[in-house]
């Protein structure tokens, strides 16, 4: 049974945007400042509060609901995917390690090179910081791959491969090599100016999960996979 694809570019509450969206995705741009999902000392709207309450057509007796497939950082904008059951949440999770996730970033500093991978082990410290060491008994074996797009005096424009899914993870190596991501006051430079987090999830690309289970998906994309840009 083909999946019923509804028209994109649907605005909803605080600037989230729906990129695509069926029978067993919603796929969203995120503003900065919108968290993911609520936190222990932040339960404001998110956008899991805003996707729930839109599937559910404002009854508050709906059994409708959306589930977390992976997350951005509040101060991160992008593209964010979730599922509409818990079969579809799996099987993306499933291939979490197989999907491509490519971002923009502008860090501080002129780049000695013009491309690289870094990898370290990322660990965190009871204040919530992230951070890399070489003890792989400590940290998780992590792999940023970056290149500079455009490269002024002061600042580089930097298309990002996110190779592995750690917290914070663009952040720390790109601060650890000594280029910190504008506007980052966690791990960049202090006093900063900028209003916000110049980091940007701008694609994604994934097998669709009804390509998984064998359904057809109407999607044009190769293999059976599916890409979103985030503008």
């Amino acid at each position: 049974m083909r999946k019923r694809s509804l028209p994109v570019n649907r605005r909803l509450a605080r600037g989230l945007a729906i990129l695509h969206e069926d029978q067993d995705i919603l796929v969203v741009d995120k503003p900065a400042g919108l968290l993911t999902v609520g936190t222990d000392s932040d339960k404001s709207r998110t956008a899991y509060f805003i996707l729930t309450d839109y599937v559910r057509k404002g009854s508050a007796r709906s059994r409708s609901r959306v589930f977390v497939v992976h997350r951005l950082d509040r101060e991160t904008s992008g593209v964010l995917v979730f599922a509409k059951s818990e079969e579809a949440k799996l099987r993306l999770q499933g291939q979490w390690e197989e999907t491509e996730k490519t971002y923009l970033a502008v860090v501080h500093g002129k780049c000695k090179r013009r491309a690289e991978t870094i990898t370290t082990y990322l660990a965190e410290n009871k204040a919530h910081v992230v951070y890399s060491t070489s003890d792989p008994a400590r940290g998780k074996l992590s792999h940023t791959a970056y290149r500079v797009l455009r490269q002024t005096k002061d600042f580089a424009l930097l298309e990002v491969d996110l190779l592995t899914g750690r917290k914070n993870q663009i952040r720390v190596h790109l601060a650890g090599i000594g280029h910190p991501i504008v506007g980052d006051k966690k791990y960049g430079k202090g006093g900063q100016s900028h209003t916000r987090l110049a980091l940007h999830a701008r694609t994604i690309s994934f097998q669709h999960p009804s390509a998984a289970s064998g359904s057809s998906f109407p999607q044009k994309c190769p293999a059976t996979s599916a890409s979103w840009l985030a503008a």
